[in-house]
């Protein structure tokens, strides 16, 4: 584990590099062979050296601080390079910090209210799906849903790509429930695949669909979800109501 950051390195200087936050809950890291799946296809496709992951996985136990907190595990490319190229790097820098765990347990009980961003994602195949360190566009979602929190109730914002399509919730996965079936975007042009979407999806039978924000006109449920929070209902989007009940029953099957 690093424990300082270099002045060379990739990640400070172009956001090289990509990371997991992870729940830790009676002092144990929740799905960490998913956290550790994901970073490793993240690692592969974007041509990052070798990892030791025994010593990752020592960093991170470590690292806990308190029967409930939060550890993030993030990934550089490494240091060097010449500009923008990351060539001849095989040394990546892994560093791995600790906070407290947000409390969520009113959004469990009461649900959350969201709207439809002005901000759209962009539209890049080659890092879709990844939870890159190229937060930018999170970063001014944020600035919206806090500039709306001015004039409305509002908890997070539903966010669609440049082609019109419901990617995701600035945070967060997205689920829709309608006609007794379950879908979720697809995130094969834009958005993360969070490590809580994908436990789901090997929970339930999930259509991943692309679907415009007038196709919620007609969705009876919805919940958002990540490895954080798990499971949260969306009680209103916009303004359509949304059945929470359906949504609280799937908490108890799926969680673990």
């Amino acid at each position: 584990m690093v424990l300082h950051i270099n002045k060379n390195d990739r990640s400070l200087h172009y956001g090289d590099g990509l990371f997991t936050t992870m729940r830790v809950q009676e002092g144990n890291i929740e799905l960490w062979e998913r956290h550790v799946h994901r970073l490793k296809l993240g690692v592969s496709r974007l041509g990052f050296g070798e990892i030791d992951w025994q010593q990752v996985y020592l960093d991170a136990q470590k690292a806990i601080t308190s029967p409930q907190c939060v550890v993030k595990i993030l990934i550089s490319r490494g240091e060097g390079g010449r500009g923008y190229c990351g060539m001849d790097i095989d040394k990546p820098n892994v560093y791995v910090f600790t906070s407290p765990l947000p409390d969520y347990s009113l959004y469990h009980q009461y649900g959350v209210q969201l709207e439809f961003a002005k901000l759209q994602l962009s539209i890049q195949p080659a890092l879709a799906g990844l939870k890159h360190n190229n937060r930018l566009e999170q970063v001014l979602l944020k600035q919206e849903l806090e500039n709306l929190r001015l004039s409305k109730s509002v908890d997070d914002l539903l966010v669609s790509d440049t082609q019109g399509f419901i990617v995701e919730a600035i945070s967060a996965n997205v689920f829709f429930y309608k006609d007794a079936k379950w879908y979720t975007p697809i995130l094969d042009k834009a958005g993360v695949s969070g490590v809580m979407r994908n436990h789901i999806l090997d929970k339930l039978d999930v259509t991943e669909v692309s679907w415009p924000v007038s196709a919620l006109k007609s969705v009876d449920a919805m919940f958002i979800c990540n490895a954080l929070m798990g499971i949260v209902p969306v009680r209103q989007v916009a303004d359509k109501p949304l059945d929470m009940d359906v949504i609280k029953q799937l908490m108890k099957q799926v969680l673990c």
